[in-house]
C-alpha cells in the first residue's frame, strides 16, 4: 500500500540515519535561502503588498514553470501568504483573457509583468491546477481568484476542451491518446510533462465530466513513460514522438537536438518516483529509475557527466544544470532499493543549493527532491 491509501510518506533521510532535527533544520534553511536569501541567492521576489514572482535568473523572466512550482512549494510548506502572492501575480500578468489561447497562461513574462509570449507551456497549467487543489484542501476556498478549487477546475477544463465546438484554440492533451502535449495542438510530447500522479487526483477532483479523461490519462502516461525511457540506460529525450521514440524533427524556434537527454529530461525519473511513492502502480516505467541511477553513477566515476543520446552515446561533456540532474536522479530513490538507494540518498543529502545566475532551474528541482526524500511532498 502506498501513500495515497495510507497517508504515510517515506522519509529516506531518516531511514538512513539522519536525525530528524537535522532534516528539519536543513529543510528550513534551503527554503529560507530560496525565498528570502540575498539577491545572489533567492528566487522569489515580493511585489507590493500582495504579489510576488519567481525569477528564472538565467533568463531574467518569470515563467509559468517556476511560478507554479513556487505555489507547490508553498502549499507543501504551509506558506499561504507567499502562495497567494505568486498566484495573484500569475493571474494578473500571465492569464490570457481573450484570443486563441484564452484561458491559458503566458509561459514567459518580464519581471515587470509584460508578456514575452502569448503562448502557454502545459507543465505550468498542470502544476497550477494541482497546487490550487491542494491549497483548497489545506486552507479552504476564498473569494474571487482565491476560490482555489474553482480556479483549478477551470484550468483543467480548458486544458481538455479547448478547440471543441464551444471553445476556440487547441487543447493541451491529445484527445485520442490522452497524452499531454509539448504545446497545445502539437503532434509530439515531452516525457517530463507526464504526471500520472497528478492525473489520478484530477480524476477525483476535476469537474465530474472531466474525471474519466484524467483517469485514462494516468494510465496512458505510465505506459508512455515505459516506452520513452531507454531499456538499457533509462534515459529519455526532452521531446518525444507518440510512439515513445525521441523526436528529432527540426523545430522552427531552435536548432538544438531535443532528442537528447538534456534539461527537461531530468525531471522524468523524479516524476516516475513520486508517482510510485503516491500510488505504487508500475507498468514497466519504474525500472527506468534504477537504470538511470546506475548510468549516472558510472558516468560520474568516469568524470563524464554530460549530454547523451538516450542510448548512452556521449555527445558533449558538461551540462547546463548539474545540480538539477543529480537532484532529480536522487529523487528517484523513492523507487529504488538497497545500496543503490542509499548511495543516492546520501549523495543528495551532502549536496547544497546552486549559486550563480543559473541557479533557478537547479534549485527548483533541488527543493522538490528535498521535499520528496524527506517525506514532505504530500497529497493534500
Amino acid at each position: 500500500m502506498k501513500a495515497f491509501e495510507t497517508g504515510n510518506y517515506t522519509n529516506l533521510f531518516a531511514e538512513y540515519g539522519i536525525p530528524q532535527e537535522e532534516i528539519d533544520k536543513k529543510l528550513k534553511r534551503i527554503f529560507e535561502t530560496f525565498f528570502y536569501g540575498s539577491e545572489e541567492e533567492r528566487i522569489f521576489h515580493p511585489v507590493g503588498e500582495d504579489m510576488g514572482y519567481l525569477e528564472d535568473t538565467g533568463n531574467n523572466d518569470a515563467r509559468t514553470e517556476g511560478m507554479s512550482y513556487g505555489m507547490m512549494y508553498c502549499v507543501q510548506m504551509n506558506m499561504k501568504e507567499e502562495f497567494d502572492r505568486i498566484w495573484k501575480w500569475a493571474k494578473t500578468y500571465m492569464y490570457m483573457e481573450d484570443g486563441f489561447n484564452e484561458g491559458y497562461y503566458a509561459w514567459s513574462c518580464q519581471t515587470n509583468g509584460t508578456r514575452n509570449a502569448n503562448g502557454p507551456a502545459p507543465d505550468g497549467e498542470e502544476f497550477f491546477a494541482m497546487s490550487l487543489l491542494f491549497a483548497s484542501h489545506r486552507w479552504g476556498d476564498g473569494e474571487g481568484i482565491f476560490n482555489y478549487s474553482h480556479e483549478a477546475k477551470e484550468i483543467l477544463s480548458t486544458m481538455v476542451h479547448k478547440g471543441s465546438s464551444e471553445r476556440v484554440g487547441a487543447p493541451m492533451f491529445n484527445n485520442d491518446n490522452h497524452y499531454i502535449l509539448f504545446v497545445p495542438g502539437s503532434d509530439f510530447t515531452d516525457a517530463s510533462y507526464h504526471l500520472p500522479h497528478f492525473y489520478e487526483l484530477f480524476a477525483l477532483w476535476a469537474y465530474e465530466e472531466d474525471r474519466p479523461f484524467f483517469k485514462e490519462a494516468a494510465r496512458a502516461s505510465r505506459e508512455y513513460l515505459a516506452k520513452a525511457c531507454h531499456p538499457v540506460t533509462g534515459l529519455n529525450p526532452e521531446y518525444g514522438e507518440f510512439d515513445g521514440s525521441p523526436m528529432s524533427r527540426s523545430l522552427r524556434w531552435t536548432n538544438f537536438h531535443h532528442d537528447y537527454f538534456y534539461s527537461d529530461s531530468y525531471r522524468t525519473v523524479a516524476n516516475i518516483a513520486l508517482d510510485y511513492e503516491w500510488f505504487g502502480i508500475d507498468v514497466g516505467q519504474v525500472d527506468a529509475v534504477r537504470r538511470q541511477q546506475e548510468f549516472i553513477l558510472e558516468k560520474e566515476k568516469e568524470d563524464a557527466i554530460g549530454i547523451y543520446k538516450v542510448d548512452g552515446e556521449f555527445v558533449e561533456k558538461g551540462v547546463l544544470h548539474p545540480v538539477g540532474l543529480m537532484a532529480t536522479t536522487a529523487q528517484g530513490a523513492l523507487a529504488t532499493t538497497g545500496e543503490l538507494q542509499k548511495t543516492w540518498v546520501m549523495k543528495f543529502w551532502n549536496m547544497e543549493l546552486r549559486d550563480g545566475v543559473r541557479r533557478y532551474y537547479d534549485n527548483c528541482l533541488f527543493l522538490f527532491a528535498f521535499l520528496a526524500l524527506s517525506g514532505n511532498y504530500r497529497i493534500w
